[in-house]
């Protein structure tokens, strides 16, 4: 029995999507569990699979529509079965767009074609080659109407009115009929020979792979837009905070060697979870003129995806245990790089992380994710140079980098977290006494 595919609502805040793909056609066989169509919300891309065998009968609403959640999109059923009522209730008609008649050929003497294959032998009365010399008319372009295919003056003549033909040599317009060139186009002193029809393909060919236009995706809309009025809401300041790594590295070894699999960003997450209970105005919101405390971390960590960023969040960070939260942040990772990441993951969030720290990068400037008040920037660790009891050593150094809004983070504040979270960093067995 015929039954309808709906715009899928994936989280709470889901009220439409965009589809952005249909991986099936009309008419073709699915499986379930077989990819249907990518819909795309204003945050990430999933791609909705079947819940049931069948064929795609009718598609009610094509790539790029946005449809509201629960709103039919398709109808899945048997072959040559009737769905006129399905269709019906969808509000549209269960007949197949009408093909367009076929286009009425112009008359030969709107647009003269070549009378024969470039290189064939050419036919034409003496005055007609006279006229064609004297107006730079090739007359391997010229249509001929005269008796056994003869070029006549008249088919000169008109061609030459209506400046359809290019004077070329018969290679030249081989060579420029077989790539789809324009002669027009070519430049080229007087004759248009081959070399210049090359000249011409290569540079297109230059230009082409020098630049290519992309449309936004949705993502990148979003984060544009988010990011610009991220910077006009919030007057922001960003400092920068440099913590020794030492014990982190050898927590973290111990950590291993009991089978118990984390990164440091699992041990920053942890740790800032833990330090934002002690600087609640780290972790609030700002709503006109109210600032909305927290008693609770639910942490968004930052995601690089291949065309854009999203920040899953790890609700209720503030009491899980380090295995829990590293697993937690591998899942939602993974989920958002396969397209599979619930709109509901992205919600909810108190504070960011956002690690850059993989790629090399020294300091950054990151952006308040709203309607939060700060933002933490991981960066690269390096071993430098530093001064202990009179003596240089050598220390695995991490800069932090922390934007606030100032509309409810002053300098000091600020500081006074980053002090706390460097000293539970280089001596996380304090983290016992709080």
């Amino acid at each position: 029995m015929a039954q309808t595919i709906v715009m899928p609502k994936l989280g709470l805040t889901m009220t439409e999507g965009r589809i952005a793909m249909w991986l099936k056609q009309e008419g073709d066989a699915v499986k379930t569990g077989e990819g249907l169509f990518e819909v795309e919300t204003d945050k990430l891309t999933n791609t909705i699979e079947a819940s049931a065998d069948g064929v795609i009968l009718k598609i009610l609403h094509v790539s790029g529509d946005t449809v509201p959640c629960l709103t039919p999109i398709a109808i899945l059923g048997v072959a040559g079965e009737n769905i006129d009522n399905l269709v019906n209730a969808a509000g549209l008609s269960s007949q197949a767009p009408q093909s367009q008649p076929e286009s009425i050929k112009k008359p030969q003497d709107e647009a003269p074609t070549a009378a024969r294959a470039p290189g064939g032998r050419i036919v034409a009365s003496p005055a007609a080659r006279k006229f064609a010399e004297e107006k730079g008319v090739d007359l391997s372009m010229v249509t001929p109407t005269g008796p056994n295919r003869r070029i006549t003056l008249e088919d000169v003549e008109k061609v030459a009115a209506t400046g359809t033909a290019v004077k070329a040599s018969p290679l030249a317009a081989k060579i420029a009929a077989d790539r789809g060139i324009d002669l027009a186009n070519v430049p080229a002193d007087g004759r248009v020979m081959s070399a210049n029809v090359l000249a011409y393909a290569n540079a297109a060919q230059a230009s082409e792979q020098l630049e290519e236009a992309r449309p936004m995706s949705a993502m990148r809309k979003v984060i544009g837009k988010r990011m610009r009025e991220s910077q006009d809401i919030s007057p922001t300041v960003t400092f920068d905070i440099s913590v020794d790594m030492t014990a982190m590295k050898a927590a973290r070894a111990e950590l291993l060697a009991e089978g118990v699999k984390v990164s440091y960003n699992d041990l920053l997450a942890k740790i800032t979870a833990r330090t934002l209970l002690e600087f609640p105005l780290l972790n609030c919101s700002v709503d006109g003129d109210t600032i909305i405390l927290k008693r609770y971390v639910n942490l968004g960590v930052a995601v690089a995806l291949p065309d854009g960023l999203l920040v899953p969040v790890v609700k209720n960070a503030h009491f899980k245990g380090i295995g829990e939260i590293s697993g937690e942040i591998k899942t939602l990772a993974e989920d958002a790089r396969k397209g599979s990441l619930s709109p509901d993951a992205l919600t909810g969030g108190t504070f960011t992380i956002s690690n850059l720290g993989m790629f090399g990068i020294e300091s950054f400037t990151p952006i308040i994710n709203q309607p939060e008040v700060a933002i933490l920037g991981i960066n690269a660790m390096q071993d430098s140079i530093v001064v202990v009891d009179g003596q240089p050593v050598v220390r695995p150094l991490m800069k932090m980098s922390l934007t606030a809004d100032h509309r409810a983070v002053d300098g000091a504040v600020a500081a006074q977290f980053l002090a706390k979270l460097k000293k539970y960093l280089e001596k996380p067995c304090l983290l016992l006494l709080a």
